[in-house]
């Protein structure tokens, strides 16, 4: 495939005829028409597509293809699962389905294998998933590795400068703006660093924090360039405040709760992306068939802070559905809520509109040769082809 003046592509058919013969099986096509052409395939073809000759390298590795495509995606999020047996990782994922009108399933299907080494999973944002392996065998240090289950990519990070590596939480966050990937580690809330993907050479720096805290689970969101994640303070042992950082000017605040969260957020408390804002979807035990109801903290505007406060109760045939102990998974757009079971592998999960009252239940197929393992659930993935 040549390019040809006018921004065009020449494709020709492989063959081993005549120069006159290859002229004829050649057709100039528009760099955007071929572009599109590209996007309407499978991802498993566009890796192999990258391998057919430069230029379509060149196409297939630009950022116009990469934001395309990760366009195309977010109008198709689908449903992430890490599966985990403390030795290696697989990722799964199954479409997920937008309305689902009626009990149906969904097949899971593998993305990719991670080798040896695992250790935590801390969570995904924007296609690429965060978590922590390990790196060494006779003296074992925590690191942090990122992945793209899509292209089954992954990318060490280097070692922290830190005196004790253990006990680390990196958050993974992406500014829109300058289109960058950012992961911030904290470790017992006494050092903070910050690393920009991409970059030549990855290195880590550290970042002043005035907030005296400390966060000891995966809770955590980026929305719109601010990392979000559920900590306590210092000498505290309850999660109490909201701890944001800025991805752009590297700054740290903090959101100030209300007196109706009893100076403790309960444990189900899950960071939703609700429709922009950050919110806080919540229940005050463990759900199960003798739960009543759902309640949403948003917080509204910026400066200010505040929030409002939203309780969806949920109908009588919420009992005749619900069968195991569940946790809330998180919430797709502004309507629905998800459930997953406490299954270490979950054979359903459970949509409930909060508009028109119903109740779904959604099988996953694919998962059973891992029972035993452990399977943690995140909404909203999206696909993306971005190299690391």
């Amino acid at each position: 495939m040549k390019r040809q003046k006018g921004g065009g592509l020449t494709i020709s058919e492989r063959v081993t005829r005549s120069t006159t013969t290859l002229d004829r099986n050649s057709l100039t096509l528009p760099v955007e028409v071929v572009t599109e052409i590209f996007l309407r395939l499978p991802l498993k073809y566009i890796a192999r597509c990258r391998c057919v000759c430069k230029l379509w390298s060149s196409v297939l590795r630009s950022q116009d293809f990469t934001d395309a495509f990760f366009t195309k995606s977010c109008a198709r999020p689908r449903l992430l699962f890490a599966c985990t047996d403390y030795t290696q990782i697989r990722f799964f994922s199954s479409s997920q389905p937008k309305h689902p009108k009626d009990n149906s399933y969904v097949v899971a299907t593998n993305r990719m294998a991670r080798p040896p080494g695992y250790d935590k999973l801390f969570g995904c944002t924007n296609g690429f998933f965060c978590y922590g392996g390990t790196q060494g065998r006779n003296k074992p240090v925590l690191v942090t590795v990122i992945c793209n289950p899509s292209t089954g990519q992954s990318l060490t990070l280097p070692r922290l400068n830190s005196k004790d590596n253990y006990g680390v939480e990196s958050y993974l966050g992406y500014d829109p703006i300058a289109k960058e990937f950012k992961v911030l580690s904290l470790r017992d809330g006494k050092e903070f660093h910050v690393l920009t993907l991409g970059t030549k050479k990855l290195s880590w720096r550290v970042v002043e924090c005035c907030i005296p805290h400390c966060s000891s689970c995966c809770k955590w969101i980026c929305i719109s360039g601010v990392l979000y994640y559920i900590a306590r303070e210092s000498r505290s042992s309850v999660e109490s405040m909201v701890v944001c950082f800025d991805l752009r000017t590297e700054k740290f605040s903090s959101v100030k709760l209300l007196g109706g969260f009893n100076k403790a957020l309960p444990h189900s408390t899950t960071l939703i992306n609700y429709n922009g804002r950050l919110g806080l979807l919540m229940s005050s035990s463990y759900v199960s068939r003798s739960w009543k109801s759902f309640k949403l903290w948003v917080l509204r505007g910026d400066s200010e802070r505040e929030w409002s406060n939203r309780v969806y109760v949920l109908p009588p045939l919420w009992k005749d559905v619900v069968s195991d102990y569940m946790r809330i998974a998180g919430m797709v757009g502004t309507n629905e809520i998800v459930l997953v079971t406490y299954q270490r592998v979950p054979s359903y999960v459970i949509y409930y509109n909060v508009k028109s009252k119903t109740i779904r239940k959604v099988g996953i197929q694919g998962l059973a040769t891992f029972r035993g393992a452990t399977i943690d659930t995140y909404l909203n993935y999206v696909e993306n082809v971005e190299l690391l």
